[in-house]
């Protein structure tokens, strides 16, 4: 099975390159982030007639996810459980959707950026990360299941193209970066670094992604017994290149039928 996460910026404006990525690749399944649009508005007939079945979650033009697949699309949920709100009054976002494909849980996640390190949604992403952590926890033992999507988080000074520059900014915070690992120190494995180095995110401004001034912030973590399944991954780096491309880069993971018997 071939899976893949993609915070696509706005799924609307983006599906011709989706449906091409998913053809291009040989998907199986894909998690997407960032759709911007209710269920209702997103344009699925393409995909549909290609095979495959979509979940999505979507309130408004902010945040949005959903789950692509053409090896069965079972036991939807929005949301997990304690998943916290936000806004006056507070309200859960879109920001995830849990979906069994192919026997495989894969849960498309979208983080909250923060924003600032003083500012309110910083401490949101923070208590949205330990929620999700703590809903996550029992999934770990018997299960096949895979946090996948745009954490916002740069777990390492490896994963920014100028730590110094971002000293004093989310996504590279010790509390964040704790949360980040609380999920590893649980027992969740993210499956890409080893197979796929460099970063997923250029920022649009000043030709980053041309001069490959990026970060690293789209993960997928698997509990052991999916990880043990992992064989490849890649960053599809081209796909961020071009006209009307999203600002982040397709990250896909290669599964065996069976666990190989060694964690990446």
């Amino acid at each position: 099975m071939r899976i893949a996460t993609w915070n696509v910026n706005s799924l609307r404006s983006r599906i011709d390159r989706v449906e091409a990525f998913l053809q291009r690749h040989d998907i199986d399944v894909l998690a997407v982030q960032e759709t911007k649009a209710r269920e209702d508005q997103l344009p699925l007939m393409g995909l549909q007639a290609a095979g495959y079945d979509v979940a999505a979650a979507g309130i408004n033009q902010w945040n949005g996810v959903a789950v692509i697949s053409r090896v069965g699309l079972d036991d939807v949920t929005v949301g997990f459980d304690g998943m916290p709100g936000w806004g006056e009054p507070l309200a859960a976002e879109a920001r995830a959707i849990g979906v069994t494909c192919g026997g495989v849980r894969i849960w498309s996640l979208y983080v909250p950026n923060g924003r600032k390190p003083d500012d309110p949604h910083y401490v949101y992403k923070l208590d949205w990360l330990a929620r999700l952590r703590d809903a996550a926890r029992p999934w770990l033992d018997a299960t096949q299941t895979a946090l996948v999507g745009d954490w916002n988080i740069c777990p390492t000074d490896d994963d920014v193209f100028d730590p110094e520059q971002f000293r004093f900014s989310t996504h590279v915070t010790p509390p964040e970066r704790a949360a980040f690992q609380a999920f590893l120190d649980d027992g969740y494995a993210e499956v890409t670094r080893g197979y796929a180095p460099g970063y997923t995110y250029w920022d649009y401004y000043r030709q980053r992604f041309e001069r490959d001034r990026g970060l690293k912030i789209d993960f997928v973590l698997a509990t052991p017994l999916l990880a043990a399944r992992v064989t490849g991954a890649f960053i599809d780096r081209e796909e961020r290149a071009g006209q009307g491309a999203s600002d982040h880069a397709p990250v896909v993971v290669d599964l065996a039928d069976q666990p190989t018997g060694a964690l990446s």
